[in-house]
């Protein structure tokens, strides 16, 4: 990873530790997939589920990408600065005891100092490895949360899927009229972990043998399903709901084919990391 140059605005921020002014960075209230990387060296410093809305007026984040960001005392004597572990950049500074996360923590960031990469770049900087899996099962608060713990997850985006109106608002989903599921993608490294795993996980934080809701979360937008790509998908999928049957379980859980993703409204992507509350009707339970 090489410096680039810098603009003066950029000098004035990330060499001479200087700070835009509040609510005027293009990050402060971005909230897509992806990862945020140093503007000077391009080293990856956080990811876009460790990111929330602090309302301070700049980037804020409660967790860094392990070894990517370096803590030191800043000149005043008083504040904890924060630099790119890479090439010493100046980032912003770091926060505790604020209690905006559960994590209790807030890296306050300049958004000129950073360059957003999406899950679709990624991607493609990775020679296009990496692969995406759809499933429903209940609110996706839950599914999100749990299915992002699972190493080799890259990121988990909630949305709307099955239905037959184009990009559907929650309140459309909620009335029950379109057909959508409440669902999630995510985006995975094959290298790390195979769509099998992800399915057995994806039953093991559900209920699948409860029909049209999960929890006191009752509807048919809160079936339980797993859209695939292809008949390889389809077989481990079938091959796993015959696995829960044969242990005695009812499973309703229905194996469709892959439909039009559509990512939900920003209040709903990484809602409890960013509200620290816990999942109300999701939990890890064994299986296989």
């Amino acid at each position: 990873m090489s410096n680039k140059t810098l603009t003066p605005e950029e000098q004035y921020v990330i060499l001479q530790k200087g700070t835009e002014r509040p609510f005027t960075g293009k990050y402060n209230e971005h909230f897509e997939t992806g990862v945020y990387a140093c503007k000077q060296c391009g080293a990856h410093l956080y990811r876009s589920e460790d990111k929330f809305p602090s309302h301070c007026g700049w980037p804020s984040f409660d967790d860094e990408i392990e070894g990517a960001v370096r803590r030191e005392v800043d000149a005043d004597g008083r504040r904890i600065e924060i630099l790119c572990a890479n090439c010493d950049g100046h980032l912003g500074h770091v926060f505790e005891g604020e209690m905006l996360t559960r994590k209790n923590v807030r890296h306050c960031v300049n958004s000129i100092s950073m360059d957003f990469i999406s899950a679709e770049e990624l991607a493609q900087q990775q020679g296009g490895s990496l692969q995406t899996a759809y499933f429903a099962g209940g609110c996706f608060w839950g599914v999100e949360h749990l299915m992002q713990q699972q190493p080799g997850v890259i990121s988990v985006v909630s949305g709307y899927m099955g239905g037959h109106v184009d990009n559907p608002s929650y309140e459309q989903v909620c009335s029950k009229q379109t057909g959508h599921l409440e669902a999630v993608e995510v985006l995975y490294d094959p290298s790390q972990v195979d769509f099998e795993t992800l399915a057995k996980l994806f039953f093991e934080i559900h209920d699948p043998t409860q029909e049209d809701g999960q929890g006191p979360d009752l509807g048919p937008q809160y079936g339980s399903a797993i859209f695939v790509h292809n008949d390889e998908e389809r077989s481990a999928s079938e091959k796993l709901i015959a696995l829960l049957e044969n242990q005695g379980l009812d499973v309703v859980t229905r194996v469709l084919p892959m439909t039009q993703f559509w990512r939900a409204e920003e209040f709903h992507q990484d809602y409890y990391v960013r509200t620290g509350k816990v999942p109300y009707c999701h939990r890890y339970q064994k299986r296989f």
